[in-house]
C-alpha cells in the first residue's frame, strides 16, 4: 500500500481566460494535516473541488487514495469526507435526524446507525443537543455537527474548506483538537485557511498566491528557511520610521504590531540590528531585538509585493 494519500503534478483550471489554479505539484502524506495558506480567491477551494473529483482539471494528474480523479471520483466518494466552508446540512431538521440521513446516504445499515450515531454524539459534544433543530443552534455547535457528519462513515481522508471561518477562538481551538485525535487515529486530512495560527498548527503546508504554490513544507522548516531575520523596534514616530524602513533595498516588509514595528531584513545583512542602525540615524535611541520568525513572516516574503 502506498503511504501517499494525494498525489497531484501539474493540476490547472482556466475558466475561460482566467486561470484559478496554475501547475500545481502536491505530495501530502497518510495520516498528515496539510494545510493550504492564503488569501480568498487564491485558488484553495478550487483545488479542494478538484481533488475531489467535484470539479474536472483543465491540465495535470490526480491520484487520491490510489484513484485516478476525475476518472474514479464515484469509487472515491466513499472514502473521503468533505466539510464545506459554508455550513451544509439541514437546519429545519433536529441534530439526530441530519445525522442519521447522512448514514443513510452512505449506506450504513440500521444495526450500525444507532451506536455510531451515539459515538459520534460522544466525541463531539452533541448528546444534549441531538433532538434540536439545527437552526436554532452556535456556530460552534453547527461546526461540531458538520465534522461528526463529514466523519459518519469513517473516511480515509477529510477535505476541509475553511471550517473555523465563522466560529469564537475557543470553538477554533477545540475544533482543531479534534482534528489531531482524527490525524493520530490514521485518517488524512486536507484543510484550507487563511488563518496564521491554524495552518502553523499543520504538519505540511502550502502557502498560495494567485492560483500558485509558493511555498511548501513543514512550518517549522518554513520559519527557518525563509532567508530573513526579523527585527523588532520600539521607538516614537513608528509611521514614518516604516516608511523610511521600506525604501531600503534590504528591508522585505515592516508591519506595526501595537508599540513596535516587525521588520523583515535579508540575511544578506549579517548582522541586521547593527545595519539597521546604520542606516536610520534616530534608531539610535530605539529599542532594538532580534525575534523568532512567524509563519505570516513566511507569507510576507514568499508571496510578498511590498506594500507600505
Amino acid at each position: 500500500m502506498s503511504d501517499i494519500a494525494i498525489q497531484a503534478t501539474g493540476l490547472t483550471k482556466r475558466f475561460g481566460d482566467f486561470t484559478a489554479v496554475n501547475q500545481l505539484n502536491l505530495h501530502v502524506p497518510k495520516g498528515t494535516i496539510y494545510g493550504f495558506l492564503g488569501p480568498n480567491g487564491c485558488g484553495k477551494s478550487t483545488t479542494l473541488r478538484m481533488l475531489t473529483g467535484l470539479l474536472s482539471p483543465s491540465e495535470g494528474k490526480i491520484d487520491v487514495l490510489g484513484f485516478p480523479i476525475p476518472e474514479q471520483a464515484e469509487a472515491l466518494r466513499l472514502k473521503i469526507g468533505y466539510m464545506t466552508q459554508k455550513f451544509s446540512l439541514y437546519e429545519d431538521l433536529s441534530v439526530q435526524e441530519n445525522l442519521q440521513f447522512i448514514g443513510q446516504i452512505y449506506g450504513l445499515p440500521s444495526r450500525k446507525m444507532k451506536p455510531r450515531i451515539a459515538e459520534l454524539a460522544d466525541t463531539y459534544h452533541l448528546d444534549a443537543l441531538m433532538k434540536r433543530r439545527v437552526g436554532s443552534m452556535s456556530g460552534g455547535q453547527k461546526q461540531r455537527l458538520a465534522l461528526a457528519a463529514a466523519v459518519m462513515h469513517q473516511p480515509d481522508l477529510l477535505f476541509l474548506d475553511e471550517p473555523t471561518s465563522a466560529v469564537d477562538p475557543q470553538s477554533r481551538r477545540d475544533f482543531w483538537e479534534q482534528l489531531f485525535d482524527l490525524s493520530d487515529q490514521g485518517t488524512t486530512i486536507l484543510v484550507t485557511t487563511h488563518y496564521m495560527d491554524e495552518a502553523e498548527r499543520c504538519h505540511g503546508l502550502a502557502i498560495m498566491e494567485a492560483g500558485e504554490i509558493k511555498a511548501d513544507g513543514p512550518p517549522s522548516e518554513l520559519m527557518a528557511g525563509m532567508g530573513v531575520n526579523v527585527v523588532e523596534i520600539e521607538a516614537s514616530g513608528l509611521r514614518q520610521m516604516k516608511e523610511r524602513l521600506l525604501a531600503l533595498p534590504g528591508v522585505v516588509s515592516a508591519a506595526q504590531l501595537g508599540i513596535r514595528l516587525r521588520v523583515l531584513v535579508r540575511t544578506d545583512e549579517v548582522d541586521p540590528i547593527v545595519w539597521l542602525s546604520a542606516q536610520l540615524p534616530e534608531l539610535s535611541d530605539a529599542e532594538l531585538s532580534l525575534v523568532r520568525p512567524s509563519l505570516e513572516d513566511v507569507f510576507v516574503t514568499n508571496t510578498g509585493t511590498r506594500r507600505p
